[in-house]
């Protein structure tokens, strides 16, 4: 089998999805010296041997944007080859007089190339200067010689004249790590080289270490498949050792993971029912472009695969003097106003009201934004509200936020003054049921919760809550919630707020599978036809693995492994919810 070249996967003559049936497409970065496209059979050959197809990057200098990210939506991994050092001054260094030979070519290529795959979620393995170009793109450092760099300290020999497929010294790997999950705690590695990783940045963490504590893997903080090693394993497979083997069938079985996810992402509708977003819009925020300052922008979106995102105009629960409440309702329709102004501004984004024009954005590639409510503060005591915000689009309302206010009573900072909802609560109840808003009862007390369900004629909906089983926390919901719930024919959508998934965070944070392990435990009480994914993200949802829009694809990995099929996907990524919405929407027309 022979390598794939760039030129001809992006002209259409290899295959564009990446996955098919031959296996996964691995992107393999090329050397370039004297003014010849260069890779040692190694490389391509380890990823054959792993069941990858091999297809080799050629460096490119400076290129745009656009072409890093079409290669990146063909490519199912990314395999960083060895070669020269990478000129210091991209890490703000002057050059050492130890330092070799540089590649120009290869430096600002490689780091957005890298830069761009880590938001992108692209499975990775960094070889030799590869684990070092990993590093710099993320934020660490590498040191420019060791010797330099660490005159106190008794090296061993990194840059020998042995065969390559010789192994030369020894490395110690961290306990837990995924390198000692594939090789062991103990192994002997070949090493070529004179630089090496000095601090691994806030997205990596060292695994191993040779004998005099040079770093020689690294490994992603944030549970995301990335692995970088100082030696060439990949030198090792052209003299029929397989020791190394299990570091390319790790990247080639990750590839696959993520093939798949992507694949399921392109084909159905993704819907997060849950974000704050526009609580960040007194910030200058430009959605159209990645922003560090908030967790859902409309790149994050495109990275992460995300259809659609309901950002809720969230008002925080305050007084209920008639001037509080004018002066709330004002503020909602502020904040609505500003979602729309910003999607209406945005290329390749709109607005939708209804679950066909979600469908229909799919069908045209573009990103839907719809307006929610938290907090039925935001209404006063004038029940007509409800029509007015359902003019300018508004999806749902979530009836209280933390606190009773004048609709119901609250899960949290509660006194029970209603016990449950109120007679004005009941008025707004039927008049969102009039005019096609769906019901929330994501912060509800249970009490307002079960009173909604019977005031309701259509389904209720629970945008961003997640399970009182598994972490007792009274914004959750409990079994026999969810089990209402889905009788009634409503969705529960798990968030991805720490504190509504453990409680215990003494031994570590919570993290993306605490998220899963909530998922699948609704599905088991309530069924997969009624829950979902809300996130919470901007609000105060976030959590390691799944910390923003851009990795929300990490989120169907992890869904595919626990046995989900894409029907299951498609409803728990929003059909589920668009169900509902239907339903309300329709019996509104009636």
């Amino acid at each position: 089998m022979q390598p794939f070249h760039l030129h001809s996967l992006l002209s259409g003559t290899a295959p564009a999805d990446g996955c098919d049936a031959r296996g996964v497409v691995i992107g393999i970065t090329g050397n370039f010296d004297e003014g010849q496209l260069k890779l040692l059979p190694g490389y391509f050959r380890s990823i054959e041997q792993a069941g990858g197809i091999p297809l080799v990057i050629p460096p490119r200098g400076q290129v745009s944007d656009e072409v890093i990210v079409q290669l990146l939506e063909r490519i199912d991994g990314l395999l960083l080859s060895g070669g020269a050092d990478v000129n210091p001054l991209w890490a703000g260094e002057e050059p050492l007089p130890q330092l070799h030979g540089i590649n120009p070519v290869r430096d600002a290529f490689e780091l957005k190339l890298a830069s761009e795959a880590y938001h992108r979620q692209v499975p990775m393995l960094g070889i030799c200067r590869g684990i070092q170009v990993l590093a710099m793109a993320l934020g660490g450092s590498i040191h420019q010689d060791l010797h330099a760099a660490l005159p106190d300290t008794r090296l061993v020999k990194h840059s020998q004249d042995a065969p390559r497929g010789e192994a030369t010294h020894s490395v110690t790997a961290e306990q837990g790590s995924v390198v000692e999950q594939l090789l062991g705690r103990t192994f002997a590695v070949n090493s070529f080289h004179h630089q090496a990783v000095n601090e691994p940045g806030p997205h990596l963490r060292v695994t191993a270490r040779a004998a005099d504590g040079v770093v020689e893997a690294v490994e992603s903080t944030e549970l995301k498949s990335i692995v970088g090693v100082q030696w060439h394993p990949e030198c090792f497979a052209l003299e029929g050792d397989a020791s190394m083997m299990p570091l390319f069938k790790h990247l080639v079985n990750e590839a696959r993971s993520f093939a798949e996810a992507r694949r399921v992402h392109r084909s159905i509708v993704t819907l997060d029912s849950h974000c704050d977003t526009p609580m960040w819009f007194h910030h200058p925020i430009n959605l159209a472009e990645r922003c560090d300052k908030v967790l859902v922008d409309f790149t994050k979106m495109r990275e992460g695969h995300l259809d659609a995102s309901i950002m809720v105009a969230y008002l925080p629960q305050g007084e209920r003097t008639p001037q509080a409440l004018q002066a709330a309702t004002a503020e909602a329709h502020r904040l609505i106003d500003d979602i729309t102004r910003r999607v209406q501004a945005a290329p390749g984004v709109a607005l939708a009201t209804t679950p066909d024009e979600v469908l229909l954005h799919k069908r045209q590639g573009l990103l839907s934004v719809m307006p929610g409510i938290e907090n039925g503060y935001a209404l006063g005591r004038d029940v007509q509200n409800v029509a007015r915000f359902r003019a300018k689009g508004v999806v749902y309302i979530t009836l209280c936020h933390n606190g009773d206010n004048d609709l119901c009573d609250s899960a949290r900072r509660s006194k029970g003054e209603h016990g449950g909802l109120s007679d004005l609560g009941r008025r707004v109840v039927a008049e969102m049921n009039r005019t096609g808003v769906m019901v929330d009862m994501s912060h509800a007390a249970e009490s307002s919760f079960y009173q909604a369900i019977e005031a309701s004629q259509v389904p209720i909906v629970c945008s961003h809550a997640s399970s009182r089983a598994l972490c007792n926390h009274p914004r959750n919901l409990t079994d026999d919630q969810l089990r209402a719930l889905a009788a009634a024919g409503g969705v529960a959508q798990v968030t991805l707020y720490h504190g509504f998934l453990k409680l215990d965070e003494t031994e570590a944070p919570a993290d993306i599978r605490d998220a899963v392990r909530h998922l699948m435990h609704m599905i088991d009480v309530a069924g997969i036809d009624h829950v979902g994914i809300g996130t919470d993200f901007d609000g105060d949802g976030g959590i390691v693995g799944c910390a923003n829009a851009s990795e929300l694809i990490q989120f169907t990995r992890r869904l595919l492994a626990e046995g989900l099929t894409h029907d299951d996907l498609q409803k728990v990524w929003g059909g589920n919810f668009l169900r509902v919405m239907r339903q309300v929407q329709q019996q509104a027309l009636h």
